[in-house]
């Protein structure tokens, strides 16, 4: 008993054991992420297995599927939606739901195009109007949820009807306003496309940031007596990931290459990332969605919190139809109407988010939206009807959220164990 008191006092109580035990070498690594999936902690590996299926699946049916030219055009595709689910990701992380983001993505668009088109206004300028408005739509509902205790799936679902309504009386009888071609919204969201040597140049600084960021939180966990992952551990990773993103960008190179929409979508997705795991905000997102009542006695404005993540959602649902309509260089009564909705919801669920907050990542909007644009990619290759896409789409969906369902029960099971 003593032995186990002089070895409590001498190291701090770490949660988050990273070492490397000696002899073990990477077989404790495999162990390691085996206790994590027993635990529960599934992390990202059903949806990596995922895609590895639905590419296997459609390549072995049309070869065209894996081709250099298609894969860009599927990351390209994936961007505008990818940009919406970003911001569902958050409003999930606190255990809430905005099902108005489709028609505010489609207002955006409307908003843009008649103040561009329409009145002539400087593209800067439409462009902050219509993000301007989608920061004031999620002001509205955060207010409508925290101050009046409106439930946030009736709050957005009134959204959803009214802005619907107010994009289609933006856009007139015609229905429809075309925005230039020679615009550099349309350029941007079509032809810009990185120089070929600059898209090496950002795997390298995408690999060395990585190692430098590791490098540096293993040297902060040392200095407080935890553990930490090994150097040679964080070289290998980094050298993975140089591989793997310069194969990537080799392929895509012998076609159109690497879009600078697409390198936008994954900015976003980084920054969003790094906010909310470095960052005090993150953590009181974490907390707010584990357990709000907690958060708020442990002196975390609960409320500040829900503003601030429904505000990010309704304006990168702005973001995306503004990207959406320059993809198609209009904006009409389709812009964010139809599955736009639907899949940007799927798409978060899908890449890991957990409906019952407090779980889920930045990446959840990349990954989930790369499934479902992989599916309606390869079945429009196949020339299947729609609706097989939407089928899968939602058994891909059902089988996501049974997956969170399980893991759930799994993590709580081993909770009480532990």
């Amino acid at each position: 008993m003593a032995d186990v008191k002089a070895a409590e006092t001498a190291a701090p109580l770490d949660l988050l054991d990273e070492r490397l035990r000696r002899g073990d070498g990477w077989r404790s690594v495999a162990g390691g992420l085996w206790r994590r999936v027993r635990s529960g902690d599934l992390g990202v590996l059903p949806i990596v297995l995922g895609l590895v299926v639905i590419w296997t699946v459609f390549q072995s049916l049309n070869s065209v599927f894996l081709s250099s030219a298609n894969l860009v055009n599927l990351l390209m595709e994936s961007a505008s939606v990818g940009i919406i689910a970003l911001g569902v990701v958050c409003v999930l992380l606190v255990g809430q739901i905005d099902l108005s983001v489709g028609s505010v993505s489609g207002l955006s668009a409307a908003l843009t195009a008649v103040t561009f088109v329409s009145h002539g206004w400087p593209l800067p300028l439409s462009m902050a109007a219509a993000l301007g408005a989608g920061a004031l739509i999620g002001v509205v509902y955060a207010q409508m949820v925290t101050r009046l205790g409106v439930p946030s799936f009736v709050a957005t679902l009134a959204g959803l009807l009214s802005f619907l309504g107010i994009q289609l009386w933006l856009l007139g009888d015609t229905g429809a306003i075309n925005l230039p071609f020679e615009s550099d919204l349309v350029h941007f969201a079509q032809l810009a496309f990185l120089p070929e040597w600059l898209s090496y140049v950002l795997v390298v600084v995408a690999a060395g940031w990585l190692f430098a960021t590791g490098y540096g939180l293993a040297r902060t966990r040392r200095a407080a007596g935890l553990s930490a992952r090994s150097t040679s551990l964080l070289v290998a990773r980094s050298a993975a990931v140089l591989l793997g993103l310069g194969f990537a960008v080799w392929y895509l190179n012998r076609a159109r290459g690497v879009g600078w929409l697409f390198v936008s979508f994954v900015v976003l997705v980084l920054l969003l990332h790094y906010a909310l795991t470095r960052t005090g905000w993150g953590r009181s997102v974490f907390a707010v969605g584990g357990n709000a009542e907690a958060a708020r006695r442990a002196g975390i404005n609960v409320r500040r919190v829900y503003t601030s993540v429904f505000v990010l959602c309704s304006t990168l649902a702005a973001l995306g139809g503004m990207i959406a309509a320059a993809r198609l260089a209009a904006a009409n009564q389709a812009t964010g109407a139809g599955d736009v909705n639907l899949n940007a919801i799927a798409a978060a669920v899908i890449g890991g988010t957990s409906l019952f907050g407090g779980r889920g990542s930045a990446f959840s909007a990349l990954l989930g939206i790369l499934v479902i644009q992989s599916i309606s990619n390869g079945l429009t290759l196949l020339d299947l009807d729609s609706s097989f896409r939407f089928i899968i789409t939602g058994l891909v969906l059902a089988l996501a959220v049974t997956l969170d369902s399980v893991a759930r029960r799994s993590r709580v099971a081993h909770g009480r164990a532990a």
